[in-house]
């Protein structure tokens, strides 16, 4: 088999390759990414929430009163 046959067996192998399956568009990975980016906000935003009221709670500290 010369060089020059197994060059362009390889090559035909090789491009058959690349016009397989492709895979996914990138559109529907890039809206599961903004949902997922959405949500994480949306649990960060209750989280600063939740802590914020939980800070608002706490009793100031009074010194007491000397009579």
């Amino acid at each position: 088999m010369s060089v020059l046959t197994y060059v362009h067996v390889a090559l035909r192998a090789r491009l058959a390759e690349l016009r397989g399956d492709r895979g996914d568009s990138p559109v529907p990975t890039a809206v599961i990414i903004f949902g997922l980016v959405a949500v994480a906000m949306a649990v960060t935003a209750a989280a600063l929430g939740a802590a914020n009221d939980w800070m608002d709670n706490i009793p100031t500290h009074q010194d007491p009163s000397s009579d």
